[in-house]
């Protein structure tokens, strides 16, 4: 996937172009954004989807401007089929596209890793019956060090870096989401529901109940100010 670490940077920043003007990316857009770096839609297919999103609009005159990338969001996903079939027996059908290197240096890796370290072991994370989320995340921060010394005595391969990085999210986040009040869980999803609402009839059910996980994973990560573990966050 080329531009593979500024995936999100520009894929905002071309919809910000053909929106014509500066508008913050909602915490709805990241979510979606992310679960498109997760179903391995190529950022090509992004543009597009977006681009054909805006001249279908833009036939429509006295409308105002598209204020979320969920108005996009079936054009992208369009983009990424016709994208599919044009390569079919390039690549298995559903596999997700390597990691190319983009030229990050190991300085550049072990900072960031050490950062993530630094920013989890510092966080004040809700404790549950039973449940210990400061342990975790020390045992997370831990690992992150070592990573961290491990690159400094020889280059990673980036695909393997980040598979362990989305690992070690993953078991943060569940242990986050089993620790947090059900009531600051309930309100966090019905606040995703009022934003997803205007978008429901262009995505399709699967779709939605992915939009839904990422937007509380990432409300929730916020909340405790943890950082993102993959490096599209660099």
């Amino acid at each position: 996937m080329e531009n593979y670490f500024n995936y999100f940077t520009e894929i905002e920043e071309h919809f910000q172009r053909r929106r014509g003007g500066i508008l913050l990316l909602s915490t709805l857009d990241w979510a979606l954004i992310e679960t498109w770096k997760d179903a391995g839609i190529p950022l090509e297919a992004v543009r597009r989807g977006i681009d054909a999103a805006f001249e279908r609009y833009e036939k429509r005159p006295g409308q105002r401007k598209v204020n979320s990338l969920a108005y996009c969001s079936q054009e992208v996903l369009a983009a990424a089929e016709e994208m599919k079939e044009a390569a079919v027996g390039t690549r298995e059908a559903g596999a997700a596209p390597a990691v190319k290197s983009s030229g990050l240096e190991n300085a550049a890796l072990i900072g960031f890793l050490q950062q993530c370290a630094e920013k989890i072991a510092a966080a004040k994370l809700p404790e549950g019956h039973g449940i210990s989320s400061q342990v975790v995340a020390r045992e997370t921060a831990q690992t992150l060090r070592q990573m961290a010394t491990e690159t400094t005595t020889a280059a990673p391969r980036l695909e393997d870096l980040e598979r362990r990085l989305t690992v070690l999210e993953e078991k943060l986040f569940a242990v986050l989401l089993a620790a947090t009040p059900d009531d600051e869980v309930v309100a966090v999803r019905a606040q995703a529901d009022r934003e997803l609402a205007p978008y429901r009839s262009k995505m399709a059910g699967p779709q939605i109940a992915q939009l839904q996980k990422q937007y509380i994973h990432k409300r929730l990560l916020e909340k405790y100010n943890l950082p993102r573990l993959s490096l599209f966050y660099m």
